[in-house]
């Protein structure tokens, strides 16, 4: 197929300026760029398929991470945190983070709150992590069942995206990835969402259409962090699907991967934009024909109303006891806007929950 094309940039951050690198193969990327003192926080499925990351490496230098929901949190942490004071860390040294969102997580976290800040470099390693949260500087860790309730900005300072790795990912894990860069190309207006949902079926089999489709992503994604980094103003609209995505996810103790729970997520925003008389529901169902594809296999009609709207009131985004959901008008026309948590919105949820998916 030969070599992909070169995708490569650099993003401007507050906090230090940072550079997005494609390569071919994280092994020999890592011995060019490993130095004394470094330590590796790998995730514990990505380390077993690819043992060749760790082959000549000091094993006291490699800390293995179960990726899990419950381990991106104070007390995941704590064993984190000890291995490296035992293992000598110190402040000029550096971490670097290899796997998907819950490993970045981990590792910038860590990162930022390590001696008050140490260097950390990152290979992600599934689609979703690729094509979205490896850049933008935000660091979250979940707080008791409510995802990413603690955290701040620290990016890493260097990004090495390897598209070998997502030849492994099961396809829930690519679905989820695509899921995630919907509300991108949502954002981004209409010609580049229609492209999106064309190339949707081919992206997931070929490496070149996939890589364009990461590095698309990943521009739509940095021209808004770049003049928004601390998501005061105009980044917020990346919130498209979130809010629902997130309480779809704690609800159901995240069975359902967070980029499946934010395309359903993105649906329900749309059709509460209908109900509001803000969305052309044509525009709705066009968006949905790919969404549907996205989440097939998963339903939320478990999941009780009630619980949804508490969950949905303990959002980061939420002024007093009002919600502030991210709707939609049209392609490229999405908007932050406060909702009542009523017994109108309550009955939409419920609508929604029993007939839509």
């Amino acid at each position: 197929m030969g070599a992909l094309p070169v995708h490569d940039f650099k993003i401007k951050s507050n906090i230090h300026d940072y550079e997005v690198k494609f390569i071919e193969g994280i092994p020999n990327t890592l011995a060019s760029i490993i130095m004394d003192g470094d330590v590796i926080l790998i995730d514990s499925v990505v380390a077993s398929t690819y043992p060749k990351i760790q082959q000549n490496l000091n094993s006291n230098s490699v800390i293995l991470i179960d990726a899990l929901e419950s381990n991106k949190s104070y007390e995941g942490l704590k064993p984190v945190i000890n291995k490296l004071i035992d293992c000598g860390f110190r402040k000029n040294h550096r971490l670097i983070g290899i796997g998907g969102g819950i490993t970045q997580d981990i590792t910038a976290f860590t990162a930022s709150a390590m001696y008050r800040g140490v260097k950390w470099l990152f290979f992600p390693t599934t689609l979703l992590a690729q094509a979205d949260s490896c850049i933008g500087s935000k660091t979250s860790i979940n707080f008791g069942e409510y995802k990413n309730q603690l955290g701040g900005f620290y990016p890493p300072h260097q990004i090495f995206i390897d598209m070998d790795v997502l030849e492994s990912l099961p396809l829930g894990d690519r679905q989820s990835g695509f899921g995630e860069m919907s509300h991108y190309f949502v954002i981004a207006g209409e010609i580049e969402f229609k492209k999106y949902k064309n190339d949707y079926a081919v992206g997931m089999e070929d490496k070149h259409v996939l890589a364009n489709t990461i590095a698309k992503s990943l521009q739509i994604k940095k021209g808004y962090i770049e003049i928004d980094e601390y998501d005061t103003n105009e980044r917020q609209v990346f919130n498209y699907g979130h809010s629902f995505g997130h309480a779809i996810e704690s609800l159901t103790k995240y069975t359902i991967p967070h980029g499946i729970a934010v395309s359903i997520g993105m649906d329900m925003a749309n059709f509460i934009s209908v109900k509001m008389g803000l969305l052309d529901k044509t525009v709705r169902l066009e968006i949905r024909e790919l969404l549907q594809q996205i989440w097939v296999g998963h339903n939320i009609k478990h999941i009780d109303v009630e619980k949804f709207s508490r969950a949905l009131a303990k959002d980061k985004k939420n002024v007093g006891k009002e919600l502030r959901l991210i709707l939609c008008k049209g392609y490229g026309d999405v908007f932050k806007a406060p909702v009542k948590n009523d017994s109108t919105l309550h009955s939409w949820l419920e609508e929604y929950i029993k007939n839509e998916i």
